[in-house]
Formats: structure tokens, C-alpha cells, sequence
């Protein structure tokens, strides 16, 4: 089981690159005439969660640009009440570096979300090994810390820094979380497969917690699995069935957990959650959702299921938060959290929608 200190001055913080994203709702980029501007970025996410919705003194480590953009997203982080820690780049008004965009349209019914990016001379990719004085950072105490597979892939440097981060993390007592996030478009820039798992598995070697399905498991880390294509994306089996694998090849990872989806229509998905933990497996109950906004979902749950986990809950509860957060945050515009904590607890205790007055 996971051995979480009491206390310490920061509950969790995260590492990782900061974006923006460029939202037009329901209407493809090639007909839209204005854009909504959403401040996103997996770690961040996480932090933000964290912090607004589940009231804990959160952090995130990231590259910012001194330019107006980068003012934007760091309005952003203090109003979700997340501490900064910057590594502070210089823009030289014509080039860069940047804060990534992220350009991503609503879909609707059968036709799908669609998703690009612009990370060309990406200050997040800038970052290397000592850009940020860890001790300084836990010296009041930390509880966990988190990064992800996307910030991995952005250059040569970043998984350096995850793994500087985690060392210096686990020394003050922390828990240490990953998100897999395998991308192959990303790692297809990166050096391809290959590095991708070389990359990936140096990193879950200093790795309490896992979020990932079992396509990021094998893929991710080359993990051999069943054909995930042939099952239900609800079928929990597969995932499972790669636990003893992930146990024997990453001792020292002590939970994985993920989504499951189904999605019928853009709007329309079916979801549930699984936890592996202790040599159990936790399962939450499968719900329709209606969809607003997908995007962030995923963040969700690990923000719900980390502040379980945080918290002291039990496995299955914990796995219930973040179900329920997850499934919350779809139906909010945006990346990050609207949601109460009463109304995560409220749904994960089997709450409706029923109108209330």
C-alpha cells in the first residue's frame, strides 16, 4: 500500500508543460469566426483540480514565456490557486520561445472532436535538468508529485527533469505519480517507438502510481497484453491482465489505474473506472454520460482518485472520486474543474441530476 505523509505545506505538486487551447465550440476550425481560450496542459490540470475543487495546497513546475500569452496562462494558474514554480523564458517578439497552442473543436453527435497542435520551439521543451532548485521547492514538505508522458516526449532534456524531480520527491517523503499518455504522434518527432519505451520505462522505475490503459502500457512501456481492438473498451479484463506483468517488470509500482470509455456518439460515452492496488482490483459502475467537452476527462479522474488516495480512503472509494469527478468534468466547458467537492462526493455515492433547490 501506499505510505502517504500526514502533512506538509504542499499536498501535490506537478511537472510539466503548460498550454493553451483554442476552442470553437461545436463549429469546425475551417467554418470558425471566434475562438474561446482554454489554459490546459495534463499536470496543470491535475494541480488545478486538485486545488479548486478539492481544496489542497497544490504546485506546478513548468516553462513561462514572459509575454503577453504567457501573462495569460499564469492569470490563470493563480485563479485556480495553484503556486508557480517558473523556469522564465524570454520572448524576443517575433519567434519565440512559445507557449504550446492546442487547437481542438467540440465535435458533436457522429462527428468527432477534432484535435492539432503547434508546439514549434516549445519553451516547455527547453527545460533541463537543474532549471529548478527541487529542494528549495519541498523544503516545507511534499505529499506527491506528478508529470506525465506528453511533457516526456516534448525533447531529449524533459525526462531528465521528471526523473531529477522524482529522486528529489521520494527524498522528501512524497509519493511519485505518472501518466502514461503514450502519443505516437509526439514520439514519432522524438525518435519513434523504440525511445518511447527505452524513454518511458527509465521513468517508471522511480514510480509509485501509474495512470494508464493497457494500449499505454503496452505501447508505452512494451508491456506484452491481449489485443486491446478485440474487446470492449469496457472490458476491464485486458487491463488487468497485465498487472502481474507491470508487478514483476516494475516492483516498485505499488497502484495503475485508468478510464474506460465507450464512446457512442461525441456526445454521448459510457464510462467507468479500474484500480489495481495490493494485489486487488477495484471497479466503479458503469454510467452514460452526456457530453459537453471530453477533453480533460482523464485528468479529472486522476485529480479525483489522487485526492482519495490523499485523503486515507480505501482503494474502492478513492477509485469512486475519481470516477466521479472525471464524469463531472465532461459536462463543464474547459479543461479544469467547475465542480464542488460535495457534488463529486454526491455522485460517487450514487447521486442523480435530479434539479436542485
Amino acid at each position: 500500500m501506499l505510505d502517504i505523509l500526514d502533512s506538509a505545506a504542499l499536498d501535490f505538486v506537478s511537472l510539466g508543460a503548460m498550454v493553451h487551447r483554442l476552442d470553437p465550440g461545436r463549429i469546425p476550425f475551417r467554418k470558425a469566426n471566434q475562438l474561446t481560450v482554454h489554459v490546459s496542459g495534463g499536470e496543470f490540470n491535475c494541480a488545478a483540480n486538485l486545488s479548486d475543487c478539492f481544496q489542497l495546497n497544490t504546485g506546478i513546475a513548468t516553462a513561462m514565456v514572459d509575454s503577453p500569452l504567457g501573462d495569460l496562462i499564469h492569470e490563470r494558474v493563480r485563479a485556480m490557486g495553484v503556486q508557480p514554480f517558473y523556469k522564465c523564458f524570454p520572448h524576443d517578439g517575433v519567434r519565440g520561445p512559445n507557449m504550446a497552442t492546442v487547437y481542438s473543436d467540440q465535435g458533436c453527435g457522429v462527428r468527432a472532436p477534432v484535435v492539432f497542435y503547434n508546439r514549434s520551439n516549445e519553451a516547455a521543451g527547453m527545460l533541463k535538468v537543474g532549471d529548478f532548485d527541487w529542494d528549495k521547492i519541498f523544503k516545507d514538505g511534499i505529499r506527491w508529485f506528478h508529470s506525465g508522458g506528453i511533457f516526456a516526449a516534448l525533447s531529449s532534456t524533459t525526462p531528465g527533469v521528471i526523473i531529477e524531480g522524482m529522486k528529489a520527491a521520494k527524498l522528501a517523503g512524497a509519493i511519485t505519480s505518472f501518466d502514461l499518455n503514450y502519443r505516437a504522434k509526439l514520439w514519432a518527432i522524438s525518435g519513434g517507438l523504440d525511445k518511447a519505451q527505452e524513454t518511458l520505462r527509465s521513468i517508471v522505475e522511480h514510480c509509485d502510481v501509474l495512470v494508464g490503459n493497457e494500449e499505454d502500457l503496452q505501447m508505452g512501456l512494451g508491456l506484452q497484453g491481449q489485443d486491446v481492438e478485440a474487446r470492449s473498451k469496457l472490458d476491464p479484463s485486458a487491463f488487468f491482465g497485465m498487472m502481474e506483468s507491470v508487478a514483476k517488470t516494475f516492483p516498485g509500482v505499488k497502484a495503475v489505474a485508468t478510464t474506460l470509455r465507450e464512446v457512442e456518439s461525441t456526445n454521448r460515452h459510457r464510462w467507468s473506472a479500474v484500480l489495481w492496488t495490493g494485489g486487488k482490483t477495484y471497479q466503479a459502475k458503469e454510467v452514460k454520460l452526456d457530453v459537453l467537452d471530453r477533453v480533460g476527462g482523464g485528468d479529472g479522474f486522476a485529480s479525483g482518485l489522487i485526492y482519495g488516495l490523499l485523503s486515507g480512503k480505501d482503494p474502492q472509494t478513492a477509485l469512486d472520486l475519481g470516477w466521479a469527478h472525471g464524469a463531472l468534468l465532461t459536462t463543464f466547458p474547459g479543461d479544469t474543474t467547475m465542480a464542488t467537492i460535495g457534488q463529486v462526493e454526491s455522485f460517487a455515492a450514487g447521486g442523480s441530476a435530479r434539479i436542485q433547490r
